[in-house]
């Protein structure tokens, strides 16, 4: 059975929310996932896995949960070599409409530049924003984006459709 750990962290209990939904659909699909709280984390808990999913909202303008932030300098002595990854994030795309989920992009940074593989591409169609650091290209997020301050009636079904596309990386 295949091992996924979810990491994330959380003021307002929204981006754990969307962990645990994570977490059901894996669940259903024969894998054996774990949560974590960053805030609760070690570096060794990250690299003892080979599938990583990561949650993380953005706050303000752009800036990292607070969690994150304080485990970031653990986050970039990992080697992400041979390990499989995607990032989930929570924003607000109107109040915060320049700085949309742009704390998944300095989890991705230091991914990519630490080897890591990062799956799980997500389209911008739905959404209304100005602007996010968290475009992989015109079309796409870097990862799942939610928003459940506008968006809250859309979260399950975009967790099952990313979960699903997910399956054809994470089985290989």
């Amino acid at each position: 059975m295949k091992k996924i750990g979810i990491f994330f962290g959380t003021n307002t209990g929204n981006t754990k929310k969307v962990a645990k939904q994570i977490k059901k659909q894996f669940k259903k699909n024969k894998f054996k996932v774990k949560l974590y709280n960053i805030s609760k984390s070690k570096k060794k808990d990250i690299e003892s896995f080979n599938i990583l999913i990561f949650g993380i909202s953005t706050w303000y303008y752009g800036e990292v949960q607070f969690d994150w932030d304080n485990f970031l300098p653990y986050l970039k002595k990992i080697d992400f070599f041979n390990k499989k990854i995607a990032i989930f994030g929570c924003g607000d795309q109107e109040d915060y409409t320049e700085y949309f989920c742009d704390a998944m992009r300095i989890i991705y940074n230091i991914i990519k530049k630490n080897n890591g593989c990062i799956v799980g591409n997500w389209s911008i169609k739905n959404y209304n924003f100005k602007k996010s650091r968290s475009l992989i290209n015109s079309k796409e997020f870097l990862g799942l984006v939610i928003d459940e301050d506008r968006q809250s009636h859309l979260t399950k079904k975009r967790v099952y459709n990313w979960s699903k596309s997910l399956l054809k990386y994470f089985n290989e």
